[in-house]
């Protein structure tokens, strides 16, 4: 009988099967009386559907978290949010880092899948500084909020303002600031306070470069040439996807705000997309034109290895140059200087059919077992696959069927389609043969 069945998984389904136990613990912890504020059992679909939004830091809730769960609860979800935010690999290594033990090889090749590294060389130290650097950031998000909650919330304002700056800083979006009979108000009573914007901001778009970038940024500081083209393909996208639907929203959507409060929101607006979950404006108001920008966003997310999730900022950057490449008959695409290997297109485009395909497919189920708008079930899909929060308000209303949909929807988000099929396809055969090369017309 053989001992050791894990030792034969490959990092991808190691990564998985590592996601899926926590969701279920969490789910099995939320369920139970200590975890409702009533001291009931939670059903355990809703309490899986928590679980599993927590640990893919995506933020669709079927119960408002502060009017609904104890602080026991409330403690569990953070747990979730911050296993998956660091990514589960990345929390056990650090569990062996702390106790000392050597690190396998085979570990250090799951550590490397989960963080997006370049390479096995390193990965353990740039695990250590992910750690010291993630804790340090949420500690001063937590202080620099914490004023603004205490005024506001009194000694409770210490837990909100740590509670909210892990969330933001995982891209959760999970907040306290419901109540009896205001529920899933997120920030919108702070839309217009400087410090609770900024701060949220600053975490969501931090947490959301990915931890390479922050590498390069540590190492090399202000000289951006000496930066991996990916850090520099990464803060150009971000820059790019924040300043123009933060104009376009400011221009086309909050006309009717105050010139102050239609600054905060448009900038907002604009961030929170990015797989954060927070909003400070009625998305249910906003225009469909809005609302379709939102959903693009939502679905483009953060960038690789970082705490975000959507198709990634690198994957359109590689849609677009490899388009450009074509309008110019080139083989390959390139930045700053570097070609983007065809491989490297490939995936993108396998990346983009299957979030597409994820989206529209959750889209057509919910909306066809729950009669709703197909519009409004689209909005739903793009913020559960691109592991967002944001919502139409119509999640806690769906039924058990469109439940589970947003749950695998939101599993696959966080730990990536790639992934899946990587790990389903792991024991079969490479080929090193190849088939006669023959031509097909596109376009």
């Amino acid at each position: 009988m053989d001992k050791k069945p894990l030792a034969r998984l490959s990092p991808f389904q190691s990564i998985i099967l590592l996601f899926a136990a926590v969701i279920l613990a969490g789910g099995v912890l939320l369920s139970l009386p200590i975890s409702s504020q009533s001291r009931q059992f939670t059903p355990f679909n809703e309490a899986l559907f928590t679980a599993t939004s927590a640990v893919c830091v995506t933020g669709l809730v079927v119960r408002d978290t502060a009017s609904h769960w104890s602080a026991f609860g409330q403690g569990v979800i953070l747990a979730l949010i911050q296993i998956g935010g660091l990514g589960v690999v990345t929390v056990a290594a650090s569990f062996a880092l702390v106790s000392g033990r050597r690190i396998s090889l085979m570990q250090r090749g799951t550590m490397q899948e989960a963080m997006a590294a370049p390479q096995v060389g390193g990965v353990v130290r740039l695990t250590g500084f992910i750690l010291r650097s993630v804790f340090a950031v949420e500690a001063v998000g937590a202080a620099c909020l914490a004023p603004v909650f205490v005024r506001d919330f009194g000694l409770r304002g210490l837990w909100m303002a740590l509670f909210h700056s892990i969330s933001a800083f995982c891209n959760a979006g999970f907040d306290l600031l419901g109540s009896p009979g205001a529920e899933y108000v997120s920030l919108t009573g702070y839309r217009t306070d400087p410090v609770v914007n900024l701060v949220i901001m600053f975490l969501i778009v931090l947490g959301g470069l990915g931890f390479l970038t922050w590498d390069d940024v540590r190492a090399h500081r202000l000289h951006l040439r000496r930066y991996r083209m990916q850090s520099k393909v990464i803060l150009v996208t971000t820059g790019l996807l924040l300043a123009l639907p933060a104009a376009w929203f400011y221009f086309f959507e909050f006309a009717g705000a105050a010139p102050a409060e239609r600054v905060w929101l448009s900038l907002f607006q604009s961030v929170t997309p990015r797989t954060a979950g927070f909003n400070t404006a009625d998305l249910a108001a906003l225009s469909g034109l809005a609302q379709a920008v939102t959903i693009v966003l939502m679905l483009i997310g953060g960038s690789p290895g970082s705490t975000a999730g959507g198709m990634k900022t690198t994957t359109l950057a590689v849609l677009i140059a490899n388009a450009v490449a074509v309008f110019h008959r080139r083989d390959e695409g390139h930045y700053f200087g570097r070609r983007i290997a065809a491989k490297a297109a490939c995936d993108a485009a396998a990346i983009l059919l299957i979030y597409l395909t994820l989206f529209f497919g959750g889209g057509f189920i919910i909306s066809s077992v729950e009669g709703l708008p197909l519009s409004a079930c689209l909005f739903e899909t793009a913020s559960a696959v691109g592991t967002v929060g944001l919502t139409l308000g119509i999640t806690p209303q769906l039924g058990g069927v469109s439940q589970a949909v947003l749950i695998l929807l939101m599993f696959i988000g966080r730990v990536g389609g790639l992934t899946l099929i990587w790990a389903a396809l792991a024991g079969s055969s490479k080929v090193n043969s190849r088939l006669p090369l023959d031509r097909i017309t596109i376009g």
